[in-house]
C-alpha cells in the first residue's frame, strides 16, 4: 500500500513538474527574439503596423486585434491565442494556419527553435 502511495505521488510530482515547465520561457531573451519580429509587429497597445499589434495578445480571440483590418488567414478563427497555439503558429505560420483555417498566412518569418517560441510566448505574455 506504501510503495502504491508513493508511486501516485512520484507520478503526480512528475507530471506537475512537466506541465509546469512546458512553455518556461524567459521574457528577457524572448524580447530579444521579438527583434525579429518589430519589422511588422510591436507589443504597443493600439499601434498596428504591417501586421497587427500583439499586446494582451495571450489569451485573446484569435483575428481581433482592434483596428487591424487585413485579416487575411485568420478570418474565421474560433480559437484563442494560447501557448500552444502560439507554439504552433510560431514554428510555421503558413503550414499552422493552412491546416487550422485552410487559408494562407501572409506571415513568413518561422521560428525554428522551441527555445525561442517559448522565449517569444513569454515576452508575450508580460505584454
Amino acid at each position: 500500500m506504501f510503495i502504491r502511495r508513493l508511486m501516485a505521488l512520484s507520478l503526480i510530482a512528475t507530471t506537475a513538474v512537466f506541465t509546469s515547465t512546458a512553455f518556461a520561457g524567459d521574457a528577457a531573451k524572448g524580447k530579444k527574439v521579438f527583434n525579429k519580429c518589430k519589422a511588422c509587429h510591436t507589443v504597443k497597445a493600439g499601434k498596428n503596423k504591417v501586421g497587427p499589434s500583439l499586446a494582451g495578445i495571450v489569451g485573446k480571440k484569435a483575428g481581433t486585434v482592434k483596428g487591424y483590418k487585413k485579416y487575411k488567414g485568420l478570418k474565421g478563427a474560433d480559437w484563442s491565442w494560447n501557448e500552444a497555439e502560439l507554439n504552433g503558429y510560431l514554428a510555421n505560420p503558413k503550414k499552422y494556419l493552412k491546416g487550422k483555417t485552410g487559408k494562407k498566412s501572409a506571415m513568413v518569418l518561422k521560428l525554428k527553435k522551441k527555445k525561442d517560441r517559448d522565449n517569444v510566448i513569454a515576452y508575450l505574455k508580460a505584454n
